[in-house]
């Protein structure tokens, strides 16, 4: 084959710092555009970015040649930097140090923007820790329960 052809969609998930919920419901579509914008500037898309005040889900999709960690990097350095030069939420921001990233067919794709966009009511009567815990179950991912959520 003469080319490479790659369809990385990549479902993250991350949470502020001890899940403080300082992200404003205000701040929140500036802050989503804001990292929107930081993907396009590494040469990554975000299909869509969304969330409540302690958590980011973000529907990405990589080029082969950037490495997943890489854009996680990118999304949390400059946003939680942007953040704090601008006191957009609260003092001293920062994110969670780890993250969650489950991979998603493009057949499934529509259905995960609609998660992602219905995050507001999806977390009326569902916590983070649950939210994270069913998808480290669901994507069969091995975990011990007293350190994931650290």
């Amino acid at each position: 084959m003469s080319h490479s052809y790659s369809s990385n969609r990549i479902h993250v998930i991350f949470s502020t710092k001890e899940r403080h919920k300082n992200i404003s419901d205000e701040q929140q579509p500036t802050l989503w555009a804001y990292m929107a914008g930081i993907a396009r500037n590494q040469g990554f898309e975000a299909m869509i970015i969304g969330g409540v005040k302690d958590h980011v889900h973000a529907l990405l999709l990589l080029p082969p040649s950037l490495p997943l960690s890489k854009a996680i990097q990118f999304l949390k350095g400059s946003s939680s930097k942007w953040l704090n030069e601008t006191g957009a939420a609260g003092n001293k921001f920062s994110w969670q140090e780890g993250y969650g990233a489950f991979s998603v067919n493009a057949s499934q794709t529509a259905g995960v923007v609609r998660y992602i966009e219905n995050q507001k009511a999806h977390h009326a009567n569902k916590s983070f820790e649950d939210e994270f815990m069913e998808f480290l179950t669901k994507y069969g991912v091995a975990y011990d329960p007293s350190y994931v959520l650290g």
